[in-house]
């Protein structure tokens, strides 16, 4: 299994974050604002675990989401 990671940068909007954590790892507006807000304060924050096919496709999909819109936004995955 692996952890998805969002890694927090000086850039991207915080409301972008909370976007992409609801768009792409299902959470509702309040987890997404606490994982927000930990990835703000401590650096990275955890968006879930996934087998490691799943994982790769959501660091992907972020990573691509966040190109298209301009921000710099890093989405990583290491194993749990």
């Amino acid at each position: 299994m692996y952890q998805v990671m969002l890694l927090n940068d000086d850039f991207t909007p915080m409301e972008f974050v909370v976007s992409v954590l609801q768009k792409f790892f299902g959470m509702g507006r309040e987890k997404a604002t606490q994982v927000m807000l930990k990835v703000h304060r401590e650096g990275r924050g955890v968006c879930g675990v996934y087998p490691r096919d799943v994982a790769t496709t959501k660091v992907e999909q972020v990573s691509s989401y966040s190109r298209q819109h301009q921000h710099p936004l890093q989405c990583v995955m290491e194993e749990a």
